[in-house]
């Protein structure tokens, strides 16, 4: 290994212990916050219980298995939904980067799709498709689906001319030109909306849990709200923002090793 790319993985490593202590200390404030307003408003615990009493629950949830299941289930959800809504809107995207005509025919409907809240057509889903685990996949799928066509489409778009003309003068195929231009190109772009469905994918299955679910953390949710045990509504609440928080760190991970080649990524790392 070069002395360069030594130096550039130190870098690298200095670089992530920083965003961990940064996350820490974010972390460690807000607790702190949190435990000084339980303190000072001496609110009853079913309206705002302090961090102890949370964390308690926390490892009572988790030892009886009851929070190892429900989250099991809500991340089977995001994780299908996530993936069939962002292969649906990849394909379709490409198709309306490369026909205007077809874009014109659809985009009316993607709009007016989009004007629609989904907790408006989650209980619709729910009755056409049952409370099984299918409705949330596709109420999942429905939420991450326009931001990652959007972004699909404009990434396509967004390739220069100019080497789209060097690529036909280089006699390229179709496919040549997909696998070495189109596609490294629009991947910025098109990351970047998968980040934004990776968060919004939880927030899609939980609407589908809350609507009508015997199972998931939106559902236990529902329970706490309904026993007044608000201690469980914030585990169940915290546990999807840790996943949230998780899949956006993947997808992160994903666009770091994507787009390594990009020399602009290498002089943010060497700052």
């Amino acid at each position: 290994m070069t002395d360069d790319k030594q130096n550039l993985m130190k870098k690298r490593t200095i670089q992530a212990w920083k965003r961990y202590l940064f996350l820490a200390v974010s972390l460690t404030v807000g607790v702190a916050i949190w435990f000084l307003l339980a303190r000072l408003l001496n609110l009853p615990a079913f309206i705002l219980p302090s961090p102890g009493m949370v964390w308690q629950r926390f490892w009572k949830s988790l030892l009886d298995g009851q929070l190892i299941g429900h989250t099991l289930v809500t991340l089977l959800e995001v994780l299908a939904g996530l993936s069939i809504g962002g292969c649906a809107a990849s394909i379709l995207g490409y198709l309306l980067a490369k026909s205007p005509t077809l874009e014109k025919l659809i985009s009316p409907y993607l709009v007016a799709s989009q004007s629609i809240p989904m907790v408006a057509i989650a209980p619709l889903l729910v009755i056409w498709f049952g409370p099984g685990i299918f409705s949330k996949i596709l109420i999942c799928s429905l939420t991450v689906f326009f931001p990652i066509l959007i972004n699909t489409v404009v990434g396509l778009r967004e390739v220069p001319q100019d080497l789209r003309d060097l690529m036909r003068s280089l006699q390229a195929s179709r496919m040549q030109t997909f696998k070495k231009l189109e596609i490294p190109a629009a991947m910025p772009i098109f990351l970047g909306g998968l980040r934004v469905g990776a968060t919004l994918s939880v927030i899609g299955a939980v609407v589908g849990e809350l609507v009508g679910s015997d199972s998931g953390l939106g559902f236990l949710i529902n329970v706490g709200r309904g026993q007044y045990d608000t201690a469980l509504v914030f585990v169940a609440v915290l546990t999807l923002a840790a996943m949230a928080m998780a899949l956006y760190g993947l997808v992160l991970l994903l666009e770091t090793r994507a787009l390594s080649w990009q020399s602009w990524r290498q002089k943010d790392v060497e700052r």
